[in-house]
């Protein structure tokens, strides 16, 4: 006969108010403690603490050999990280900013996607290259970039993005312990977004697409920071009468067609909201894969809610450029709504 201990409700600890900061904080802090062959670097991520905070703290407990400040050269970053983990240790690195990343742009999409295929499955590469992405923060130029884009039209690449604490946490940790390379987008505008948690926390794998809204008449795709503006809308839609089910991807590639699709073949309708401009963004790729799986479902085309085509604009004028719960009802009631 198996005994289980049982535990009182005293014995249990509340749960407390966890920043996205401090849960990633706490997802490297423990990934570091449970393998030592894991390790933390990039610009100010040492004794500063990164940028964020994100990592402060971790240097003065791990020590500087594996939680270390890197020289300002992203490729060196990304290209020493490919190294160490041929040699069998699971570097997360950091690029600082977005558009920061964009040196290293030939060593990831040359290298770090590619060499599990090159070799023919012989060696992957365990690298998490955490990226602070979008906008709202007021930043300058090259501060607020929505790249995402880039690295999910790069085969070999997964690409993560969190919403909420609690994935923030849960997600960092099996990026790291993926044998695969990982892209960990993280949504600067959320870092102080808090809620009540007991870390360490698991939440959903992944590669799977959460619904955090149940609807009935539409289908609002979101990830990163449009999910709570996703689930704004929805509330203002139910003012209206209108019910907005909201999908939070958390994974970008690969795309969790199945949870996507049950939905929108259950509403019949379908958009996508992200701050990155339209053209060649993110949702035209989620559009035509929604079309493809559910056109005989759909009773309308798939809408974008999007940044505008332009590069992202001066701290003064990004509450006009990005997207707002107001212009996602305003993109919804454009639909034929009798058909």
């Amino acid at each position: 006969m198996t005994v289980t201990a049982m535990t009182t409700a005293d014995e249990v600890p509340a749960p407390v108010s966890v920043t996205m900061t401090k849960a990633l904080n706490q997802a490297l802090h423990d990934s570091l403690a449970a393998d030592e062959n894991v390790l933390v670097y990039g610009e100010d991520v040492g004794r500063l603490g990164g940028v964020f905070r994100v990592t402060e703290g971790l240097r003065k407990e791990f020590g500087p050999e594996r939680v270390w400040d890197s020289p300002l050269a992203e490729s060196g970053i990304v290209g020493t990280a490919i190294g160490m983990a041929m040699a069998g240790m699971r570097p997360v690195v950091e690029m600082q900013f977005d558009a920061y990343a964009y040196p290293a742009f030939e060593q990831i999409v040359s290298h770090v996607a590619k060499m599990r295929n090159r070799t023919k499955g012989r060696v992957s590469l365990p690298i998490t290259i955490r990226i602070p992405y979008a906008g709202d923060i007021g930043g300058v130029e090259h501060h607020s970039d929505s790249s995402e884009a880039y690295w999910t039209s790069t085969a070999g690449l997964t690409v993560v993005t969190p919403s909420n604490p609690a994935d923030a946490y849960s997600l960092l940790r099996e990026s790291i312990d993926s044998d695969d390379p990982v892209i960990f987008m993280e949504p600067k505008s959320r870092y102080w977004m808090k809620d009540e948690l007991r870390l360490p926390v698991q939440t959903a794998a992944m590669d799977q697409a959460q619904v955090v809204r149940e609807g009935s008449d539409v289908t609002l795709l979101a990830y990163g920071p449009t999910v709570r503006t996703a689930l704004s809308a929805a509330e203002e839609g139910a003012d209206h009468g209108l019910s907005i089910e909201v999908i939070d991807l958390r994974t970008l590639s690969p795309f969790d067609d199945a949870t996507v699709s049950t939905s929108v073949r259950k509403t019949s309708r379908a958009a996508i909201i992200h701050e990155a401009a339209q053209f060649g963004g993110y949702g035209a790729e989620v559009a035509a894969r929604v079309t493809e799986a559910n056109f005989t479902h759909l009773s309308a085309p798939v809408l974008r809610i999007t940044g505008f085509d332009v590069p992202y604009p001066s701290p003064k004028l990004e509450e006009y450029y990005l997207p707002t719960a107001e212009r996602v009802l305003d993109a919804l009631e454009s639909w034929d709504w009798e058909l």
